[in-house]
């Protein structure tokens, strides 16, 4: 399968005049003059309050530690761990805002590469730049030929995730001339190839599992249409890629692209605190977002709609989503953040309509059902009330449905979109001062006690 025969090479040509690629770390955050103070048995301890460019200000709590005390925060919900450059979301206002530009704006006028060099650069290309970024993820798309070996170890009903954070983290094994994290061009040639071999890596986890023979990529294609291509076209049928669909694919790839600080970031961060491999962190952040809670959400949105059967199933499942003692739940609606409509979850809104307009399936019952959810949500007082607008899990789980990606997919292409981000975060920490990720506890164990020997027990 694919293999890169220049990778040597390719490291020469991206050592020498690729200057483009400058993330540097984070800036720290200001002070603001104010002071927070702490009052504990009478001492008073006074903790800086800093400030973002964006945000509410921060009570920055780490000299607590030497006077004795750190802080309990169960989920980190009101802990930052680092300052970052990347993404900015005020959940509140439903905005999100990638290196300052409006998500809306970039997935309405930009592409999802664009969107890549802008979260691993800083800035949008000029159309030079751009052509040339484009080139090098066009040309890093295949993968060493011995993987295919990898693949064959795995059972062919295995989950396309396990596969994934499986070979993501063998791909170290294939590409240790550039894992020296303290060498720029290293992380740069890292940060490409990452990008580029994700789609193939995720193609041939599901031409494993329906037992096709892998498809290379083509030079030819577009990121999203190459996706496309690797996925459904066999060596007796070429895939002619459709427009709409690949712009939705695109789409999908660019929504997901970076959403701050949520577990599978953290995770990679944290994994590369200790100065693990980016192929390590990055199989790090596929596992975290395997999660059901996490990167599962539009999986388990088409298991949801199974379950629910038929469209006059709806008003009773409705019911019991209302009832507080009921177990089930509506999947794909509402957000942890976004306490307003999710920005993105507007633009898949349109994608997803333009999806099954293009494909004329409006009359599949699990789309059909998702249609009357939808409009349930929008419209229902009891939805309107708490804020459980329809979020991008929602949407992308249709589009996906419809385009004909099996459900144990999603999750994969979730983590093809999410890889720049992951990339990006692990090289602005990795490029900067930063420190070993070390959370502390609360304990509430035993307190200490003599050890008893078997015969007296």
């Amino acid at each position: 399968m694919p293999g890169s025969s220049g990778d040597r090479q390719e490291v020469r040509q991206e050592a020498v005049g690729r200057l483009e690629f400058i993330l540097a770390g984070g800036h720290m955050t200001d002070s603001t003059g104010k002071t927070a103070q702490l009052t504990i048995d009478g001492k008073t301890i006074d903790l800086p309050v800093l400030s973002g460019t964006e945000g509410p200000d921060v009570i920055d709590v780490g000299k607590l530690t030497s006077e004795g005390y750190f802080t309990y925060d169960p989920g980190f919900v009101s802990t930052a761990s680092c300052d970052s450059d990347i993404t900015y979301i005020d959940g509140g206002a439903g905005v999100l805002l990638h290196r300052g530009y409006p998500i809306e704006q970039l997935a309405e006028q930009s592409d999802h590469l664009e969107l890549c060099y802008l979260l691993l650069n800083g800035d949008l290309p000029n159309r030079e730049e751009k052509d040339r970024f484009v080139n090098t993820i066009k040309h890093h798309t295949m993968v060493h030929e011995q993987l295919v070996q990898l693949f064959r170890g795995f059972r062919r009903d295995a989950h396309p995730m396990a596969i994934m954070c499986g070979v993501t983290g063998a791909l170290s094994a294939f590409y240790h001339d550039s894992l020296d994290i303290d060498d720029f061009h290293h992380r740069v040639v890292t940060a490409h190839r990452l990008i580029a071999k994700m789609p193939t890596l995720a193609a041939m986890s599901y031409k494993y599992s329906q037992g096709q023979p892998f498809m290379y990529p083509r030079n030819d294609l577009d990121y999203a249409e190459n996706f496309l291509h690797m996925m459904f076209a066999t060596p007796c049928a070429d895939y002619e890629v459709n427009p709409v669909i690949a712009r939705a694919m695109d789409r999908i790839f660019l929504l997901h692209a970076d959403h701050e600080q949520n577990a599978s970031t953290s995770t990679v961060r944290l994994a590369g605190s200790t100065g693990a491999n980016p192929f390590a962190c990055i199989a790090a952040g596929i596992a975290a977002l395997w999660g059901p809670a996490h990167g599962g959400a539009n999986e388990a949105v088409l298991n949801m709609l199974a379950e629910i059967g038929d469209e006059k199933n709806i008003d009773k499942y409705v019911k019991k989503a209302k009832d507080k003692d009921d177990p089930f739940r509506i999947m794909g609606f509402g957000h942890r953040v976004y306490k307003n409509y999710d920005p993105r979850a507007k633009v898949m809104q349109q994608t997803c309509h333009e999806v099954l307009g293009e494909l004329g399936v409006e009359d599949d019952p699990i789309l059909k059902m998702a249609q009357r959810l939808e409009k349930i949500a929008l419209e229902d007082e009891y939805f309107v009330e708490k804020k459980l607008y329809p979020n991008v899990d929602f949407y992308s789980g249709i589009i996906l449905k419809a385009i004909g990606i099996p459900t144990e997919m999603f999750t994969v292409i979730f983590a093809t979109g999410r890889t720049p981000g992951w990339i990006a975060h692990w090289n602005e920490m990795i490029s900067g001062p930063y420190k070993i990720g070390r959370p502390r506890q609360l304990y509430r164990g035993a307190t200490k006690r003599d050890y008893v020997p078997l015969d007296r027990r």
